[in-house]
């Protein structure tokens, strides 16, 4: 008999809750495996994705999106093993893990913390509740691969908001593996999107795109990338978060979910 050829797995882009390949055709190569080089139309493809499940996703219940977070945080444990395969340590994979957990349990609990009942002078109610901004363009950062990555999109879906995320191009296997598992965990299709390939083609389409209301940043190492992306964002005034060091196994706190929230003020008139 001759010797089997072993069949190169090839990683294609995540967008709405599909796997296509880029539109472009072309790939690169990590880790002995093809994966998508996304093109600035693979770009927009999301960012209508990611338009269309805002509706569905913001409007589904507190409760029902810290179910789906949770049954991303079993799916994850459930494939603890291919992510160490793919060079992730094991402690990052149970960390990346208990964050989805964590952001799980904060759906239903956000809105008492953020939002309340403001008092006023007047026979009136007038309370304030939190709402998603809309679509948001993340730059998932290089390390670490898995934990970093989850700690980007966890903040930003759990309020609400849908995401187009921009892989690191030298270390895309979690972020297309992860991918795997959120098509699994009963996520609709375009909460999370996921592109792989060279920032400077896919991030600036991102930045400047008229339907995305806010960008995160915190993959960016290039001062001078960071810059032109915050000029293309003042386009329509979306919410920028700068590059900045983090300490992603340190509490994550509530900054990365609240910066994302709109607060929405109704008043009511006491009944006599």
């Amino acid at each position: 008999m001759s010797e089997r050829v072993a069949v190169r797995k090839t990683y294609k882009l995540f967008i709405g809750g599909k796997f296509p390949r880029s539109e472009s055709g072309r790939s690169y190569l990590v880790q002995d495996s093809n994966v998508s080089l996304a093109s600035r139309k693979d770009a927009r493809d999301a960012v209508v994705a990611a338009r269309a499940a805002v509706q569905g996703w913001a409007g589904a219940t507190a409760y029902n999106r810290g179910q789906i977070l949770y049954r991303v945080a079993e799916m994850l444990e459930g494939r603890r093993e291919q992510f160490v395969a793919l060079g992730v340590p094991g402690d990052e994979v149970d960390a990346a893990t208990d964050r989805w957990v964590w952001y799980a349990g904060w759906s239903d609990k956000l809105p008492q913390v953020y939002g309340g009942a403001n008092p006023v002078a007047g026979p009136y109610f007038n309370l304030s509740a939190p709402e998603p901004t809309g679509v948001v363009a993340v730059v998932a950062p290089e390390a670490p691969a898995l934990l970093g990555l989850v700690s980007v999109i966890a903040p930003a879906i759990v309020t609400g908001n849908t995401v187009v995320v921009a892989a690191s191009p030298a270390a895309p296997l979690a972020a297309v593996t992860l991918a795997e598992v959120l098509a699994t965990s009963d996520l609709p299709g375009g909460v999370v999107n996921i592109l792989t390939g060279r920032l400077a083609e896919t991030v600036p389409t991102l930045a400047a795109h008229m339907d995305v209301n806010a960008i995160d940043l915190t993959g960016v190492t290039d001062p001078e990338l960071a810059a032109d992306l915050e000029g293309r964002a003042a386009e329509n005034l979306k919410r920028v978060l700068r590059p900045a060091a983090h300490d992603w196994s340190a509490d994550p706190g509530l900054g990365r979910m609240t910066w994302l929230l709109e607060t929405k003020t109704v008043w009511h008139p006491k009944g006599l």
